[in-house]
């Protein structure tokens, strides 16, 4: 299976050394994490995009590819399909901070 969104495997992340196991070290901000998700927003929004040019294009006969429209349909499914599961592990993470007594 392929990552469309391009989380897996990437540059950042607590393997970017290539050390299986070794953990970042070095402090972060949030920054990192906000660059990610964005541009991963970024992407998936594109992707949608792709896919819905792709049918306009299928339904007014500029384009004949079938499969084509459905690979570009598809990823972008499957792209959005990844993102609602990382909002909701994220709400999840805050529901449980929300019930953290202090």
């Amino acid at each position: 299976m392929s990552d469309p969104v391009g989380l897996i495997g990437g540059s950042t992340g607590p393997l970017r050394d290539g050390q299986p196991g070794k953990a970042q070290t070095e402090p972060t901000d949030g920054e990192a994490f906000r660059k990610a998700l964005f541009g991963q927003l970024r992407e998936a929004s594109e992707m949608r995009q792709d896919a819905d040019k792709a049918v306009e294009d299928l339904m007014t006969g500029q384009r004949t590819d079938l499969e084509g429209v459905l690979l570009a349909t598809q990823k972008a499914d499957t792209a959005f399909q990844l993102l609602q599961q990382m909002r909701n592990k994220v709400m999840e993470a805050y529901q449980e901070v929300q019930q953290m007594r202090v």
